[in-house]
């Protein structure tokens, strides 16, 4: 009866939710004195899942399942948790997963939390720490259905290596028509960047910025930091910049290592949609701006000098300390 993660992968490379939600298993495996098996789609070097202490790996390999498909991939999870003899399934909390794990939930008639940000407080009973209200506060949640299904907050426990040695095993779900019957037709995604969802570092402007012919210095503080760039729903709205970037509680949540914020006054539903990031850093010239008061730290100036100094500053940090 092992602990079973679901590894998610884009174009046969692992997420690092994955190395995440691997660590995050690991640690349950270990207070109920078990082991991880992980389920793979279309992987590469599976076996790399060891280091994060997954001792055996699933690995499914269909073409049909290059695209993500939550009920396909629902469907092949229940079937190795199954096999398995697998009570505590472990996934991300992304987009997808999100998609997914109710339907998965529903198919073992499992309890699913998501947005768990902790290991959990007790295996008997099973109790894990979880955001609520918008990541305001935190919920205590009891599981008590003899399944259960968690999903796990990116960037919250952390990528913790736990080597193991990883048995890599082919894995055949039965899979019919039913599962495909709703196809993605196309699909939309940023490349060459480093994506919202994977990054440590965000670098987001907002409408201080007076135009899209300024964003050059927020892309050049991202480059310089290794970091995805994002925006407030006015910028997308407008058309500064395109709506995959709009992050915030009606956009995409992002819970980074550190989020800057230049030139975004910080109105409630952005806030709500950025505050499960670690530190908060704002650049604004109005003192009276509302983000000041959730930031960590906070610079009082015109974004066009302050960026560009720090751009400077950073580069010269890391000339230093190649």
């Amino acid at each position: 009866m092992s602990v079973l993660v679901y590894t998610e992968s884009l174009k046969g490379k692992f997420k690092k939710n994955a190395f995440e939600v691997a660590s995050y298993a690991y640690k349950v495996a270990q207070d109920l004195g078990t082991t991880v098996t992980a389920v793979t789609f279309n992987a590469q070097d599976d076996a790399s899942l060891g280091t994060y202490g997954v001792s055996k790996v699933l690995k499914v390999t269909n073409d049909k399942l290059d695209t993500f498909n939550a009920k396909a991939y629902a469907d092949a999870l229940a079937q190795a948790a199954k096999a398995e003899g697998a009570k505590v399934i472990v996934l991300s909390s992304s987009a997808d997963t999100k998609f997914l794990a109710p339907i998965l939930a529903a198919k073992m008639d499992a309890g699913y939390v998501p947005n768990v940000v902790a290991a959990p407080d007790s295996t008997s009973p099973f109790v894990v720490k979880r955001t609520a209200f918008s990541n305001k506060g935190f919920a205590h949640t009891e599981i008590t259905s003899e399944i259960k299904v968690i999903g796990v907050s990116n960037n919250a426990y952390g990528v913790v290596e736990n080597s193991v040695s990883a048995a890599v095993e082919d894995f055949n779900p039965s899979l019919t028509d039913g599962d495909f019957a709703v196809k993605s037709v196309e699909v939309d995604r940023v490349t060459g960047k480093v994506t919202i969802a994977d990054a440590d570092i965000v670098v987001s402007g907002g409408r201080g910025l007076k135009g899209p012919e300024n964003w050059g210095m927020i892309e050049e503080l991202a480059q310089v930091l290794g970091a995805a760039t994002a925006c407030s729903k006015p910028v997308s709205d407008l058309g500064w910049r395109p709506h995959g970037e709009h992050v915030g509680q009606t956009g995409k949540p992002v819970a980074s290592n550190l989020y800057i914020a230049v030139g975004i006054s910080g109105a409630i539903q952005h806030l709500a949609g950025v505050s499960a990031s670690k530190v908060k850093v704002v650049i604004n010239n109005d003192p009276e701006a509302p983000f000041f008061k959730a930031a960590d730290y906070g610079i009082v100036g015109d974004a066009f000098e302050v960026v560009p100094k720090l751009i400077e500053k950073l580069k010269e940090f890391k000339a230093q300390n190649a």
